[in-house]
């Protein structure tokens, strides 16, 4: 290597230490006095249409609250008067309906442009009669819809025992806490009319064709047709006191679930539904219950001045602990000492998180022994794997002044984590062996995932974890393994569930597969490192939109982001790659940072249901990068062993 060469690599690699430093010390600045981590987590504008029409329903709305609601919605909305499911999208049919009828309720004239623009779009995409059941449902509360014309629920489906197919548990969490208040809102059907209508929505759509009767989709169209009519007529004598039974059962099982924080699950649909079913049997506003979940809300509400006034708008879930996970190991990752003040709070502070609480999830492991952590500030119900899985990958590294204390606690969370393997070897996110796909083919199903099966990039971070916890060995790590290399797609990327998309799931799961012993002269990584190198911008960065999820002509292929720029880094770096690919990848982070430090992100990376319902963590775009260069730089090996290991 020439002089001048190896002139311009020091000065490369004296800008990556700047960059890095700068980096970390804006990071550190963002610590809560409590020790944890949160970036604000965006969504789109269902949340904030649907929170102004649950307040109008509970008649708990004010004046100020659908003003700066409507003002945050109007300002989401795009030229072409549409609403999408994350920036750079498409207009969105369904949301763009909610915002519409939202924006009515809190006072707009169906005559001004951005109705009338919004209107005009919805006509042209079929109409609200092509709306997703959600969007129905919501019509249906206010005598916009008919009850009819939506798909029965039944509340009996609370006595379905485990083994039974379509019982609550075969849902994943978070459709279950739905399902269970919306039997209750679908048996009685409430109307809580409108002085307005929804004509100028309407395109004359005919009603979708219906499935062959002897098929299993014609099944269970013609099942609902049953249901819709004997829920119409009212259930009689001894049906209608086991409908009366069921529904006592079910608001028993949603009161059972409210979180510390007065919501359920930590996420937005089966807080308001539960709301919903709750006052719709008896339970006031000012109840306890009621009251401490309309409190919570208030918790996951951003409030902000903008120059067209003040406005809110809903988080759909918070992520203090996933989030505060992530920086630790970043911050060790960078160099950070692992005695440092600001990680020993982090430390102390998830400590004190970790779960003890039983859960749904010992219906299919009922003797395992609690020891997870949750995504949220308040969701002891359900503990995650893939929160519980990083965290550990963090914690074991750091010097803490009572290490048998920490020690413990991570055996814990390894012996959970490790007894939520699926049969099959891989990891779902919140239930073991949640994969019956029997509740995808209901007719209420046409809306995000319903159930949580394994996926790469969970199962990914897993296998790291044992790994660097010495359990490569274990039968529990050689199927996590198998089930990755069985994973892999045929161009030797790896699809991302929780991340968008190839890109998250290729950089979890190549640097799992080096934990755990496969070398990176492997095939299997070979072919995944030439997928990133060929999906590289020409500004360096990597980028994939979130259209990959329905349109394969997307994998691969977006604006560049710092979030996914770093994901495809850390698989490069794991399969210790050093060429001019990973050299511009890095060049793509020191040029668009920031000067305080930071980086921007226009784009969600982040995903909630593939297809349906996106995300933007506002943290991902500092702390990836962050953990990316790092390890570029070999900040991480002087404590990559760890204080606590065995």
């Amino acid at each position: 290597m020439t002089a001048e060469r190896l002139a311009q690599d020091e000065k490369s690699d004296l800008r990556v230490e700047n960059c890095l430093d700068a980096a970390v010390e804006y990071l550190r600045s963002l610590q809560h006095e409590d020790g944890w981590w949160k970036g604000d987590l965006a969504t789109n504008v269902t949340m904030d249409a649907e929170d102004l029409m649950l307040r109008r329903f509970l008649g708990v709305a004010t004046a100020q609250t659908d003003a700066e609601t409507a003002r945050w919605i109007r300002s989401q909305q795009r030229d072409d008067g549409t609403w999408a499911t994350f920036p750079g999208g498409p207009g969105d049919l369904s949301t763009t309906v909610e915002a519409w009828v939202a924006l009515r309720m809190a006072g707009d004239d169906p005559a001004e442009p951005h109705l009338a623009k919004a209107a005009e779009f919805v006509r042209s995409a079929g109409g609200v009669e092509k709306a997703r059941v959600f969007t129905h449902l919501w019509l249906a509360l206010f005598g916009l819809w008919e009850w009819d014309d939506c798909p029965d629920l039944p509340p009996e489906l609370i006595f379905l025992p485990g083994w039974a197919p379509l019982n609550v548990y075969n849902w994943a969490c978070w459709a279950r806490q739905t399902i269970v208040p919306l039997t209750i809102v679908s048996a009685l059907r409430p109307v809580r009319p409108v002085d307005f209508g929804i004509d100028q929505l309407r395109a004359g759509t005919p009603a979708a064709r219906k499935a062959p009767p002897w098929s299993l989709d014609g099944g269970f169209q013609l099942l609902d047709v049953v249901l819709n009519a004997y829920t119409r007529w009212g259930p009689r004598g001894p049906l209608g006191g086991i409908r009366r039974l069921a529904m006592r059962r079910s608001v028993e099982w949603i009161v059972a679930r409210q979180e510390a924080d007065g919501g359920w699950g930590g996420i937005q649909p089966p807080w308001v539904y539960s709301l919903i079913a709750l006052h719709l049997m008896g339970y006031a506003t000012d109840h306890p219950v009621m009251a401490a979940g309309l409190r919570g809300l208030e918790g996951f509400t951003v409030h902000a001045d903008t120059v067209g006034g003040p406005v809110r708008w809903l988080e759909a879930c918070q992520s203090p602990v996933w989030d505060t996970g992530l920086v630790v190991g970043a911050l060790l990752d960078a160099g950070v000492a692992p005695d440092d003040k600001a990680v020993l709070k982090a430390t102390d502070w998830l400590l004190d998180e970790q779960i003890d609480a039983p859960g749904d999830w010992q219906v299919r492991r009922p003797t395992l022994t609690t020891g997870g952590w949750a995504f949220e500030f308040a969701n002891d119900g359900y503990p995650d794997t893939d929160d519980t899985a990083e965290i550990v990958l963090a914690l074991r590294r750091v010097v803490h002044p009572e290490p048998q204390v920490l020690r413990a606690a991570l055996d814990d969370a390894v012996e959970w984590t490790a007894g939520m393997q699926s049969a099959d070897g891989g990891w779902g996110a919140f239930d073991a062996d949640n994969t019956d796909t029997t509740p995808l083919r209901l007719p209420f199903c046409d809306f995000g995932a319903v159930i949580d099966p394994p996926s790469a990039d969970v199962t990914a971070h897993v296998v790291e974890m044992l790994a660097a916890e010495g359990k490569t060995g274990t039968d529990e790590c050689r199927r996590g393994v198998r089930w990755l290399l069985d994973s892999q797609e045929s161009d030797g990327s790896w699809f991302g569930r929780w991340g968008t998309n190839h890109v998250y799931g290729t950089g979890a799961v190549v640097p799992a597969l080096i934990a755990a012993g496969t070398s990176a002269d492997d095939p299997v990584i070979r072919c995944a490192v030439r997928w990133l190198a060929d999906h590289q911008n020409p500004d360096g960065g990597w980028g994939e939109d979130l259209r990959s999820y329905v349109d394969p002509s997307w994998i691969g292929r977006g604006d560049s982001t710092p979030s996914q720029t770093a994901w495809a880094l850390l698989a490069l770096v794991a399969a210790d790659e050093r060429d001019e690919t990973v050299r511009r990848g890095i060049g793509y982070l020191v040029d668009t940072q920031r000067p305080d430090g930071g980086w921007d992100e226009h784009r969600y990376t982040g995903t909630g249901f593939p297809g349906d319902f996106y995300i933007g963590y506002h943290l991902y775009r500092l702390v990836f990068p962050i953990w990316a260069l790092g390890r570029y730089l070999g900040r991480d090996r002087p404590h990559h062993e760890g204080a606590v290991s065995r």
